[in-house]
């Protein structure tokens, strides 16, 4: 290694410069205060926990994105967190033990092995929220329609909704009686909407003229309005689950577009990007000209079973980053004051003082020209007097 590779930064791994970093902890501190204001409460779970815990509950797509590490003091196996959801669910149900609905919010670094979507990066700044103790409809509404105002509040604008629910995958894939290796293949190629290959595959299962359709029609389900009433006439009658799960989308996309009437709708029945700790709905929000989600959620009701709390969960994330890169976040510049460097005890109390009034002093240090400074501090008849330069 070249004495100048030493200061690259590993693939994935960026860095905020001090303008950019002013935006990211604007936008933080607005987002958390928007979410205090619907009742959720912060938490700040730890940067790593030992592997049984983090991973508990979260499925082995998770567990792939999870850097491990050995605790040098027990031996044991750790893990840097590569989402919250986890972390969030333990405290949940084994920190707070709360009876009733419980909102929780979060913001904080994670890390990944892997590059999350087609941006490259391996280390977001994750801000999310989490409501508990509530399976209803009801809830979904909540924390959807929280995060649409969280993106409508970061600046963000031609949002467009994409929902799904896992029951009505899940539903196809049970009738169709697939074995675990089939169902795999299958969501794979779902994953990839790699439709003639799909059409390929289901051609060498055993399965009657009606399931073949259905498994390759429903990564078809996939556009407007119509999609559900398509879905309704091709599979309302698989089983009550599918029906129900039909059914909830349409009562959620009424209450979004009356929420958010600006919000285009989409509908992806086939939809399993998502993680597979997600039991119900799923959604994600996308913006024009970016490949990636800049939110998703969904519900993931049995999460918490492992640690001795299975109660009904909904919850949303997305990156800080991120938004910051998609929008103009502005942020005000303090007025600075420059000061001279001295043991003045007035001079101390006058610093004082105006940082406390929210100005930005800067004492001259040599060498220091302080360019962006609008005031100085002079001494008048022995007091310290702020004067425009």
């Amino acid at each position: 290694m070249t004495l100048a590779d030493r200061w690259l930064l590993p693939e994935g791994v960026d860095e905020a410069l001090p303008e950019q970093a002013a935006k990211i902890e604007h936008l933080r501190r607005t987002l958390l205060n928007l979410h205090q204001g619907w009742g959720y409460q912060l938490v700040i779970p730890p940067l790593l926990e030992y592997l049984d815990s983090l991973l508990t509950g979260a499925g082995s797509d998770l567990e792939i994105e999870t850097f491990k590490v050995i605790d040098q003091l027990s031996g044991r196996l750790m893990g840097v967190r590569a989402d919250f959801t986890s972390q969030v669910a333990r405290i949940d149900a084994h920190c707070l033990k709360e009876e009733g609905v419980q909102r929780l919010s979060y913001c904080g670094s994670v890390l990944r092995t892997v590059p999350s979507g087609l941006d490259g990066t391996r280390c977001p700044i994750q801000l999310g929220a989490e409501l508990y103790g509530h399976g209803g409809v009801e809830s979904d509404i909540e924390v959807l329609s929280l995060m649409l105002q969280t993106l409508t509040v970061a600046g963000l604008s031609n949002l467009v909704l994409d929902l799904g629910h896992v029951d009505i995958v899940n539903g196809v894939v049970a009738a169709c009686g697939l074995t675990s290796d089939q169902e795999t293949k299958l969501a794979d190629l779902y994953r990839a909407k790699d439709l003639p290959e799909l059409e390929r595959y289901v051609e060498t299962l055993s399965l009657n003229a009606e399931q073949a359709n259905w498994l390759i029609q429903l990564p078809r389900l996939c556009g407007g309005y119509e999609v559900l009433e398509k879905a309704e006439a091709l599979l309302a009658n698989i089983s009550v689950p599918v029906k129900n799960a039909i059914a909830l989308l349409q009562d959620m996309a009424r209450s979004v577009e009356n929420r958010f009437p600006a919000v285009g709708m989409h509908f992806d029945l086939s939809d399993l990007v998502s993680y597979s700790y997600h039991t119900g709905v799923v959604f994600a929000a996308y913006v024009p000209g970016h490949g990636n989600a800049i939110a998703r959620g969904g519900r993931y009701n049995n999460i918490g079973h492992v640690f001795g709390r299975s109660r009904p969960a909904t919850g949303f994330s997305t990156d800080v980053k991120a938004l910051v890169s998609l929008s103009e976040v502005v942020v005000a510049k303090p007025k600075t004051v420059i000061s001279p460097v001295s043991q003045d005890a007035k001079l101390w109390h006058k610093v004082n003082a105006l940082r406390a009034e929210g100005y930005q002093v800067v004492e001259a240090l040599e060498g220091d020209t302080a360019k962006e400074a609008q005031y100085q501090l002079v001494q008048m008849d022995g007091e310290w007097q702020m004067l425009p330069r």
